[in-house]
């Protein structure tokens, strides 16, 4: 597997500090992991729904407000030492909702504002986003690494909130539509430089044995 820490990996450490103590006070007071990752996604729908109605500063606040909670259920299930496979599938799985949910979002304000270009972008844009998901499922899958790129979920939420929070919903589109699909072709590039490896050790494997 794949050592080198990636962004997300780096942030967990910094704010470990934070994000500790408020694990164990949820978990203190009988709140489950998944009972938090389903209160994140059904924050970012509402959030979702105010950026819907144009509301973009505010719809950017509560996408902030709900994203942070939903990195808790991964240090709650850390500290209750019982991390599981499902709980895992949970959060992903709820993740890629919370995206094609706000990216409903804005496909729905780009609509009503009868901005077409927006529309189209937002479109590449909610593709990316799935592909630069599929793409690291997929080659995990087959026993490759994928945690590479410029814009991963972390980094579009660090892109999409700040510039929705300033009203700047097409820019923030046209940037993830941009990164994400590059990121996307750096993963599939990463994991063809892995598939040649191991095409060519097998090849010299059976080279040996005979």
């Amino acid at each position: 597997m794949n050592s080198k820490q990636t962004f997300t990996d780096r942030l967990r450490l910094v704010f470990k500090g934070i994000l500790d103590p408020i694990g164990t006070f949820l978990n203190r007071i009988g709140l489950t992991p998944n009972a938090i990752t389903l209160l994140g996604l059904v924050g970012t729908t509402a959030g979702a729904y105010v950026i819907s109605q144009g509301k973009m500063t505010t719809g950017g606040i509560i996408l902030l407000l709900f994203v942070l909670v939903d990195t808790l259920d991964g240090t709650m299930a850390r500290l209750r030492g019982d991390p599981s496979d499902f709980g895992a599938f949970v959060d992903s799985v709820s993740d890629r909702y919370a995206e094609f949910i706000t990216f409903g979002g804005l496909l729905y304000f780009f609509f009503s504002q009868e901005n077409y270009l927006g529309v189209m972008v937002t479109f590449i844009a909610t593709a990316g986003s799935v592909l630069v998901s599929y793409v690291k499922a997929r080659a995990e899958g087959l026993g490759f690494t994928a945690k590479v790129g410029i814009l991963t979920r972390v980094e579009r939420y660090i892109v999409l909130i700040p510039l929705l929070i300033f009203n700047q919903p097409f820019i923030a589109v046209v940037l993830i539509a941009l990164l994400g699909n590059v990121t996307a072709f750096q993963r599939i590039l990463h994991v063809r430089v892995q598939g040649h490896e191991r095409m060519r050790k097998a090849k010299e494997n059976k080279e040996y044995l005979h």
